[in-house]
């Protein structure tokens, strides 16, 4: 179905950017887990507009609301429903874009597709769907946690425009250092920089672009599968389901086009009765299965489609029309709200991926 994601850990989500509420269904739970619904509050809080300058100023609480599989603080195993109500809509933003296709929207796939399209917002389209998939990422992260202790996934943002930070050691940082700064870009060095060009396209009523970055620690040795669900495979997918998001690489991605063999290989060691690999320039795993060490991608987002400037476009008629959007709440730059929504999708394929392999395990035959 086009709005389920997962196999074993599977989510639905639902809602549009305008109407009453968006959210999420959650069918293979696992149950009698304790939850933690302030937890997945907290989530939401770091994805929610109006966070700061750097964010649309549309002000949404975002408080979660949990409508089933929950009782007494303790996961039942039946779906689990988190819903998020809208309560700062304003759909008379968008009064005069009714009959026109917005350029880089999905207004006019929309209408080709389906005959008929949200009268305001971008629907389905929105970023504001992504809330389902936080929720339901929170919740995969706290039973990952009590399996898996060690694990850690952390994102932040890695250029902007062109511009890249540079960070030293990402495998060491945490999300409170990335949530320090607004612009969730631990490089104090280029920093300023980086939201010196975001601020500047705001002011010049236009939108900018540029990657996120993502690691993930403390991943188990055998997630992932050696054909069409490759874990890299899955990860690829999970990110490039997001808003706005145009590439994906991991590991030394397009950089190991440039390299031989002999120069990108990862030599296989033992390190504490442990086999690990001396270097990891395959970003974590081998043949579609993670091989114990940090999974290190890349996401490519383009600039937000809703600019403030005149362009050319067309009505449903086809005839040409002149676009000016006079009122409205975007995002300038989409990459400060978007790395727990980075986080969010990579958590979900390993959990997806961990409940597989617990399966398999179970079933495997002694030998």
């Amino acid at each position: 179905m086009p709005n389920t994601f997962g196999h074993l850990y599977r989510i639905t989500t639902f809602g549009e950017s305008h109407g009453g509420g968006v959210g999420v269904v959650i069918d293979g739970c696992p149950p009698g887990y304790p939850l933690d619904l302030e937890a997945v509050q907290a989530w939401l809080n770091r994805r929610r507009p109006g966070q700061s300058h750097l964010s649309s100023p549309r002000q949404e609480k975002d408080r979660v609301e949990c409508l089933s599989g929950l009782e007494g603080g303790v996961t039942l195993g039946t779906p689990l429903t988190l819903m998020v109500r809208n309560e700062d809509q304003k759909p008379g933003d968008y009064q005069d874009m009714q009959t026109v296709f917005r350029p880089s929207h999905a207004d006019y796939t929309t209408y080709a597709k389906y005959g008929v399209r949200p009268s305001s917002g971008g629907g389905r389209a929105s970023a504001r769907e992504t809330i389902g998939r936080v929720a339901a990422a929170a919740v995969a992260e706290q039973i990952l946690l009590a399996n898996i202790p060690s694990l850690r996934c952390v994102g932040y943002v890695d250029s902007v425009k062109g511009k890249q930070a540079t960070i030293t050691d990402p495998e060491t940082l945490t999300r409170e250092e990335v949530d320090a700064h607004p612009l969730r870009c631990p490089d104090q060095t280029t920093r300023a920089e980086l939201e010196g060009i975001i601020t500047s396209a705001q002011k010049a009523g236009d939108t900018v672009g540029g990657t996120i970055a993502c690691v993930l620690t403390g991943v188990p040795v055998g997630l992932g599968d050696p054909v069409f669900d490759k874990l890299e495979a899955d990860l690829a997918k999970a990110m490039l389901s997001l808003p706005a998001s145009k590439g994906f690489e991991i590991g030394l991605g397009f950089a190991a086009t440039t390299l031989f063999g002999s120069e990108h290989n990862d030599a296989f060691t033992t390190k504490d009765g442990v086999i690990r690999t001396v270097t990891n320039r395959s970003g974590g795993t081998q043949g579609g299965i993670s091989n114990g060490e940090a999974i290190y991608f890349r996401v490519a987002f383009k600039p937000v489609s809703t600019i403030f400037k005149e362009q050319d476009t067309v009505d449903a008629a086809g005839k040409q029309q002149k676009l000016t959007p006079k009122s409205g709440r975007h995002d300038p730059c989409v990459l400060p709200r978007a790395v727990p929504m980075v986080e969010a999708m990579a958590i979900l394929v390993i959990m997806d991926h961990w409940i597989r392999q617990k399966a398999l395990s179970a079933a495997r035959l002694p030998r």
